[in-house]
C-alpha cells in the first residue's frame, strides 16, 4: 500500500480511503479496491515527467472537505507539490477532528501542506545552494477566502480560537 501511495499521486486518495475499512472489510470496500487495481492496470504507462524551464518552479496546491466521512463527519486533507510540473510530494489524510466549517476545514489541510512544503522547500534551497543558484519561493494555492484571510490575520478570528494551537 505504501508503495503505491508513494508512486502514484492519482490513487493515494482512494487507498487511504479504503485502508480505513481493513479491519472489517465489506463486499463494497472490495468492490473499490478491485477498482482501484483496475485503474491502475489501465494506467501503468502513466509516469511523472519533468517539464524543462529556466526557471525553476515549484508550488504547492492544498484543499480539504468539509465533513466528507458520512460516519463521524470528519473531513479530509490534500496537498500536492509540483516541481517544473511533476509531482514530488503529495499526501491525502483524514482530519483528527471535526471542522466546524469549510474555512476550518481549509485551515487545517492548509497546515498540514505548509509543513510538507516547508521541508521540501529547504531541501531544495540547499540543493539550489551547492550550484550557486537561489531557491525558488515557497508558494502554496488555496481556494478558500476565508482560510486565506485567516492566514494573512491570524489573530482575532472568534470563530477560530477552538482551532489547536498545533496548527499555528
Amino acid at each position: 500500500m505504501h508503495l503505491m501511495t508513494a508512486t502514484r499521486p492519482d490513487i493515494a486518495y482512494a487507498v487511504g480511503y479504503v485502508s480505513r475499512f481493513m479491519e472489517n472489510p465489506q463486499e463494497e470496500h472490495w468492490v473499490a479496491v478491485k477498482r482501484i487495481f483496475r485503474y491502475l492496470q489501465g494506467t501503468k504507462t502513466h509516469g511523472i515527467c519533468f517539464k524543462p524551464g529556466d526557471n525553476i518552479d515549484f508550488r504547492g496546491y492544498s484543499d480539504a472537505d468539509w465533513a466528507g466521512d458520512l460516519a463521524d463527519r470528519k473531513s479530509t486533507s490534500g496537498y500536492t507539490f509540483m516541481l517544473m510540473g511533476a509531482p514530488v510530494s503529495w499526501g491525502s489524510k483524514k482530519q483528527s477532528s471535526v471542522s466546524l466549517s469549510t474555512s476550518e476545514a481549509e485551515y487545517i489541510a492548509l497546515s498540514l501542506a505548509i509543513q510538507e512544503g516547508k521541508w521540501i522547500h529547504r531541501l531544495l534551497c540547499e540543493i539550489l545552494a551547492a550550484a550557486n543558484e537561489t531557491g525558488p519561493e515557497l508558494m502554496i494555492r488555496e481556494d478558500n477566502q476565508s482560510c486565506i484571510k485567516m492566514t494573512k490575520n491570524p489573530v482575532n478570528h472568534g470563530r477560530a480560537k477552538h482551532i489547536d494551537i498545533k496548527l499555528l
